[in-house]
C-alpha cells in the first residue's frame, strides 16, 4: 500500500478523497493555486503544494508542475478525481513515465474509451448495441449526406466532447448541414479536435450508467447501475440507485453489457459504462467515463462500499477486494448536486462569497463538499459547489430525506438551485419514476419558483434591510446632541 498520495485536484472531490486516504492511514498532499490558498482542500491535507499559474485552471492542469510536486513531497502516487486531468492520457502516461503511480485506468485504456467514436467502434465490435450512427471522416458535405440517410431526428455530437458542448439535434435536412458544421466549430473551439459524429436521436430516454471496476487482468465486476437522467443543458443535476422502475431482466441485461465491454478492454481500476435506455425497452452503448464518477457515493451508500478506497486498492497492486456474489444492493440513494446557478435564468452559474453556510445531517444524510463561509464563489471553476445524498430502505423515503435534507441546507451570499431541487424531488412523476433526460423541459411551469406574496415579499426586504450593519447603524442611532449625553432618562 502507499504510504503517501497526491490529489491533482481541487474541491468538493479533493476533500472526499483526502478523508478517505486519512481513514486508510495514507499520507496526503493537496496541490493549489494562489486564489484557493485558504481553500477547505488545502486545510484538509497533511500537506500542501502551491501550483503556478496565469489562471487557477491552468495551473491545475499543468502535468509537469504536478508530477514535480509529487516527488518533491515523496507520494508515490497521484489520484486525479474527476475533471482536469482525470482522463487525460498523456498525463496518466507521463504519471507512469515519471516512475509514480496513476489511480485510474492506463494510457491506452484512456485513449481506447474516452474517444467517443472510438469507444464506439469498440463496443460494436464487442456486440455491444450502439445507436444507428455515422462517423465524419472527410469533408463535410458528405457526412450530411451520410447522416440525413439514417433518418430523423439525429444527434450531433463531438468526439471528444462533453457537458453538452459540441452537441446538436437535427430535426430534418433544413437543420442537419447548419447543425453540423456548428457542431464541429465547438468541438474545435472547445477541445480542439473537430470530430463528429450524428446518430439516431431517441426520443424521451432514460439515462442509465453502470458503474465497474477491473483489475487489469480482464476481470471486471459491475456494481449495479444509475439512473441520470434528470439533466440540465446536457448535464446531471440528480441521480439515483438503482435506477427506478428497471425490470430485474433488463438491468441484468445491461450490466452484463457493461461487464463484457470493460473485460474486453482490459479494464483497471473504476469507470461507468454509460447507456440510452429507449422507452421500448432497447438501449445502446453511449460512451465510457474513465475515471470515478461525481455520483459515485449513490453506489457506495447502497453497496456499503468506499469506491476511492477500492481504486487506491487497485492501483496498489492489491486487486479486487470482493467477488460479484459479495456485492447484494440494500435500499436506495439519491443524490442531487448543489450549484452555483440560477434556475429561472436558464440556469445561469452564479458569482458570489459565502456569507452563511449551514449543513444538514441526519439519518442517512451525506454532504459532500469543499466550500466554507466566507469563500469566494468565481467563474474559474464549474458551478458545482457539493452534494446532497440521502439512503433510506425505499425509493419514497429516500426523496423525502433528501427533499427535508435540501430543505434544510443554508447557502447564503450566492444563488444556489437548493429550491429547485427541492420541488423536482417532490414532483409527482419524479415520485412516481417517470423519467426521462426531458423531464425539467417537460416540468417547466410546474418546476419554476413560485411568486412571492407581498407580505412575504415584504419580510424579506425587512430581513435584508436588517442583516445590513450600515442600516442598522443608521437607524438606530441616537442623534446628537443626545449621543454624546450618554444613559439618560427624561
Amino acid at each position: 500500500m502507499f504510504t503517501k498520495v497526491l490529489v491533482a485536484n481541487r474541491g468538493e472531490i479533493a476533500c472526499r478523497i483526502f478523508r478517505t486516504l486519512r481513514q486508510l492511514g495514507i499520507g496526503s498532499v493537496a496541490v493549489y493555486h494562489h486564489d484557493d490558498r485558504n481553500a477547505p482542500h488545502v486545510s484538509l491535507a497533511d500537506e500542501a503544494i502551491e501550483l503556478q499559474g496565469a489562471v487557477p485552471s491552468a495551473a491545475y492542469l499543468d502535468r509537469a508542475q504536478i508530477v514535480a510536486a509529487c516527488r518533491r513531497s515523496g507520494a508515490e502516487a497521484i489520484h486525479p478525481g474527476y475533471g482536469f486531468l482525470s482522463e487525460n492520457a498523456d498525463f496518466s502516461g507521463f504519471v507512469a513515465e515519471s516512475g509514480l503511480v496513476f489511480i485510474g485506468p492506463e494510457a491506452e485504456t484512456i485513449r481506447l474509451m474516452g474517444d467517443k467514436i472510438g469507444s464506439r467502434n469498440f463496443a460494436a465490435s464487442q456486440g455491444v448495441p450502439v445507436a444507428p450512427s455515422v462517423i465524419q471522416h472527410g469533408d463535410l458535405a458528405e457526412f450530411v449526406a451520410a447522416a440525413e440517410a439514417i433518418g430523423f431526428p439525429l444527434l450531433i455530437k463531438a468526439s471528444a466532447g462533453g457537458g453538452g458542448k459540441g452537441m446538436k439535434i437535427a430535426r430534418s435536412a433544413a437543420e442537419l448541414a447548419e447543425n453540423a458544421r456548428l457542431a464541429q466549430g465547438e468541438a474545435e473551439r472547445y477541445f480542439r479536435d473537430g470530430r463528429i459524429y450524428a446518430e439516431r436521436l431517441i426520443e424521451r430516454p432514460r439515462h442509465i450508467e453502470v458503474q465497474v471496476l477491473g483489475d487489469g487482468t480482464g476481470t471486471v465486476l459491475h456494481l449495479y447501475e444509475r439512473e441520470c437522467s434528470i439533466q440540465r443543458r446536457y448535464q446531471k443535476i440528480i441521480e439515483e440507485a438503482p435506477a427506478a422502475n428497471l425490470p430485474t431482466a433488463l438491468r441484468d441485461e445491461i450490466c452484463a453489457a457493461a461487464v463484457k465491454l470493460a473485460s474486453a478492454a482490459r479494464y483497471k481500476n473504476a469507470g461507468t459504462i454509460e447507456f440510452v435506455l429507449a422507452p421500448d425497452g432497447a438501449f445502446y452503448f453511449l460512451e465510457m467515463n474513465t475515471r470515478l464518477q461525481v455520483e459515485h457515493p449513490v453506489t457506495e451508500a447502497i453497496l456499503g462500499l468506499d469506491l476511492v478506497a477500492e481504486q487506491i486498492g487497485i492501483a496498489a497492486g492489491l486487486g479486487l477486494s470482493f467477488a460479484q456474489a459479495d456485492l447484494v444492493p440494500n435500499g436506495h440513494a439519491i443524490e442531487c448536486r448543489i450549484c452555483a446557478e440560477e434556475p429561472e435564468k436558464d440556469f445561469r452559474p452564479a458569482t458570489g462569497r459565502i456569507g452563511r453556510l449551514r449543513i444538514p445531517g441526519g439519518e442517512g444524510i451525506r454532504f459532500d463538499g469543499g466550500i466554507r463561509e466566507g469563500q469566494a464563489v468565481t467563474p474559474a471553476f464549474d458551478s458545482m459547489l457539493a452534494k446532497l445524498i440521502a439512503h433510506a430502505p425505499t425509493r419514497d423515503e429516500a426523496a423525502e430525506r433528501l427533499a427535508a435534507a435540501v430543505d434544510a441546507l443554508v447557502i447564503l451570499g450566492v444563488p444556489v438551485n437548493a429550491d429547485y431541487l427541492g420541488r423536482i424531488l417532490r414532483h409527482p412523476a419524479f415520485l412516481d419514476g417517470q423519467l426521462h433526460t426531458g423531464f425539467i423541459a417537460e416540468h417547466a411551469t410546474a418546476l419554476a419558483a413560485p411568486a412571492l406574496s407581498a407580505e412575504l415579499e415584504a419580510a424579506l426586504f425587512a430581513a435584508a434591510a436588517l442583516g445590513d450593519k450600515d442600516f442598522r447603524r443608521s437607524i438606530f442611532a441616537v442623534p446628537e446632541p443626545h449621543a454624546s449625553i450618554g444613559a439618560w432618562r427624561n
